[in-house]
């Protein structure tokens, strides 16, 4: 079987996922500059303004002369995050139980 049905799938969540990594490191080094995420992720500079340029636009960060800090919709956003992947746990679980016949 090939795997290009789920090829897009696994790069959304590889996407999301290093959102996630920045938004914490973000929270756990404010003011944090892109540098200095680049070097505490091991993630390249272009990436890292990337998805900083997403959370900003999404109102999780905000640029401060002295670098990105996360705003008060940070707890929000986490607790909703982790009600969502949830949802999709529940989801992936029920469709593995379909292909299996469970």
């Amino acid at each position: 079987m090939s795997g290009e049905m789920f090829s897009g799938t696994l790069e959304e969540m590889a996407l999301i996922e290093r959102h996630i990594l920045m938004l914490k490191a973000t929270k756990e080094n404010q003011p944090v500059g892109i540098i200095k995420l680049s070097e505490l992720l091991d993630i390249p500079k272009h990436k890292v303004r990337y998805s900083l340029r997403l959370l900003e636009r999404d109102g999780l960060i905000v640029a401060t002369q002295d670098g990105a800090i996360v705003t008060e919709k940070y707890e929000q956003f986490m607790n909703e995050l982790s009600e969502k992947l949830d949802q999709i746990i529940n989801r992936v679980n029920e469709i593995r139980d379909e292909v299996t016949g469970e």
